[in-house]
């Protein structure tokens, strides 16, 4: 009984609820009336102006698209009137149109198209062009082509068909052109004949003068909602669109010529807004500005009074001291004891001088420690015999039974000689040099996101995509292949100061494969290991044993060499048949990962050619047209049918 009470015993008069309370209380007054004052004395006063600002810089940029797309359009038509009563072949023709654009640099190309009517009763015939004006100058200022303009033309058909109807149109050309320009769709008529004017204009004196309203961004968007005019030109040029925006929507559906609204728009930003509607093609101008950047004064004004606070508070804060300087103590005491948790140190010990909550904190603070102790020691126990990841997932419960199938990169390597070494030394020699040479073949790796399955005696096999991946399977291929050159190096270093019978030079074949296996936990509730099974698996196997024949260090099927073939220098060797293929399995051995590849872990000044890699690690050229790849099938198969 006497335990269970002091299991449940809790602190009388809570330290941390006073501080609370008092810190509280000032910080919640105090924020209270600046947030109050700033609200009540400068945001409305700011809006207000803001409104009316937008407002005005709508207006007159509104004003100034009107009469530039008025002016455009009387001039164009008077050099349509000047043009067909001269004639359109004649040098005065030529004359005009030249003067023309000597006075209106900005227009780049006019082109009429005509619609002839027969008669009254007879449909019209088939659209002709009569006029076409193009602006040299403006052409090789902005390096356009009659092709470009062609294929504008092509492109925008059913909008010429909208002029012949007295449609007017305004589209942005600048996505065809990439200047800041735009196109002016609109009618004529003589006589019965239909006619339509395409006029491309460049855009950058509204722009410019559009960019000139400080905080406020004006623009211009036609009937479809795409940008035509903007200050910013990526967004012209990249044809946006805004027919989504609040501000554009209520343009559209309220048939007033132009108010001012406040909105959040598609991207959770909050706008001051206005816009006019124009009296050509049903083109809008719209003026915003951040209601961020409006406040912004406010915000500063809020800064100003959250340092004033914060003075406050610091007052608070020495009154607060004097009363928690009996506990501050051991808080400090408490504070370097996490320290040295967090440093790896879990076996900390605190003494306690009173019975409160910082005493029930500092208990479960220990407690904490010793099972952390515990739980750290396991890990590290367990982790030399299984995978780390594993062991942590063994720990917390995540390991079952099962498998699932998955794309991995499987690896064997193997010692050469291992037999013939062995009997010359004593088993605890075989198993000291082992353990040295085991050491160096992991970190490989494991510095390059791998996984050892297991020891098959002097044999070491690793996997890389199970149960951890890189993110894909060619990348987990090309660590595969990292980890086989890192071995190699590694291995040239082991090799020397080892020399004669008690310290023989050690040589390795290593094999890998990519292809689909089973991984998981495979074994009993009792007892179950973490491996990969399948063909893949045995493949690997088998292409590691035919290092030897083939004199080399590092073979990689067809498989992985198909992933990873634009990252890796090799050399082909004779193919392998395998059961259930048609065509024999080809072969290659790993020469260097190329520094000019750019690629992490390259081989910067590794060998170029197989022969430099068997003179380097003291491997004879084999004669491989007497070598049969296929002859000892059955000895390197693992697993599976025979």
């Amino acid at each position: 009984m006497k335990n269970s009470r002091t299991k449940k015993r809790r602190a009388l008069f809570p330290i941390g609820m006073k501080l609370v309370l008092i810190i509280s209380f000032i910080v919640v007054v105090s924020l209270g009336a600046i947030t109050v004052l700033v609200s009540y004395f400068t945001r409305e006063n700011d809006r207000l102006k803001a409104e009316s600002n937008n407002f005005t810089v709508n207006t007159r940029s509104a004003g100034i698209a009107q009469s530039f797309f008025n002016q455009t359009q009387s001039n164009v038509y008077l050099l349509m009137d000047m043009v067909s009563t001269i004639g359109t072949n004649g040098a005065l023709s030529k004359q005009s149109s030249a003067y023309f654009f000597e006075r209106y640099p900005e227009i780049g190309a006019i082109v009429e198209f005509t619609r002839r009517q027969r008669s009254i009763d007879e449909a019209a015939t088939d659209d002709e062009r009569t006029m076409n004006f193009l602006n040299t100058r403006f052409m090789q200022k902005h390096e356009l082509t009659e092709n470009k303009i062609e294929s504008f033309l092509k492109s925008e058909s059913d909008t010429i068909e909208k002029a012949f109807q007295g449609v007017e149109s305004a589209v942005n050309a600048t996505t065809y052109f990439d200047t800041t320009t735009m196109g002016l769709f609109f009618a004529a008529t003589e006589g019965t004949d239909r006619k339509a004017i395409v006029v491309i204009t460049s855009a950058e004196s509204l722009s410019d003068t559009f960019g000139t309203s400080g905080t406020n961004n004006s623009y211009i968007v036609n009937a479809d909602g795409d940008i035509i005019v903007h200050p910013d030109f990526e967004k012209v040029r990249l044809g946006t669109n805004v027919s989504d925006s609040p501000i554009v929507k209520q343009m559209r559906e309220n048939p007033d010529s132009g108010r001012q609204i406040f909105f959040t728009d598609t991207d959770g930003i909050e706008y001051f807004g206005a816009y006019q509607k124009l009296q050509f093609a049903d083109v809008g101008v719209i003026t915003t500005v951040k209601a961020s950047i409006i406040y912004e004064s406010v915000e500063s004004t809020t800064r100003r009074n959250i340092y004033l606070t914060l003075s406050v508070f610091f007052l608070a804060i020495i009154f607060i001291a004097t009363y928690s300087k009996l506990i501050s103590t051991r808080i400090k005491r408490l504070t370097r004891a996490s320290s040295e948790i967090e440093r790896g140190n879990f076996n900390v010990r605190i003494k306690n001088t009173s019975n409160d909550e910082i005493t029930v904190l500092t208990n479960s603070f220990m407690k904490m420690g010793r099972g952390l102790a515990e739980r750290k020691n396991l890990e590290d126990t367990f982790g030399k015999f299984v995978n780390r990841e594993l062991a942590k997932k063994a720990l917390s419960g995540g390991l079952k039974l099962g498998g699932e199938e998955k794309n991995v990169t499987v690896f064997f390597s193997d010692i050469r000689s291992f037999t013939a070494i062995s009997e010359k030394l004593t088993p605890d020699e075989v198993v000291g040099f082992l353990n040295v040479y085991m050491t160096k073949m992991v970190e490989c790796v494991q510095k390059t996101g791998g996984t050892v399955d297991k020891f098959i005696g002097d044999a070491l096999m690793g996997v890389w995509g199970a149960p951890l991946t890189s993110g894909s399977v060619a990348r987990d291929a090309f660590n595969c292949v990292r980890a086989a050159l890192m071995m190699r190096a590694a291995l040239m270093e082991f090799n020397k100061d080892r020399g004669g019978d008690k310290k023989p030079i050690i040589k390795i074949g290593c094999g890998i494969n990519t292809g689909p296996v089973i991984a998981g936990q495979i074994g009993s509730e009792q007892k179950m290991e973490y491996t990969v099974i399948g063909d893949a698996v045995n493949l690997a196997s088998r292409t590691e044993a035919l290092n030897k024949p083939f004199g080399t260090d590092i073979l990689i099927t067809e498989n992985t060499y198909k992933l990873i073939k634009d990252y890796v220098l090799v050399e082909e060797m004779p193919g392998v048949m395998v059961k259930g293929k048609s065509e024999p399995i080809k072969m290659f051995a790993v020469i260097n990962i190329p520094k000019a590849t750019g690629t992490p872990g390259a081989g910067a000044a590794g060998p170029s050619s197989l022969d430099e890699v068997r003179s380097m690690l003291g491997i004879p050229k084999p004669d491989l047209s007497c070598v049969d790849p296929n002859k000892h099938e059955e000895k390197y198969k693992i697993g599976g049918d025979k």
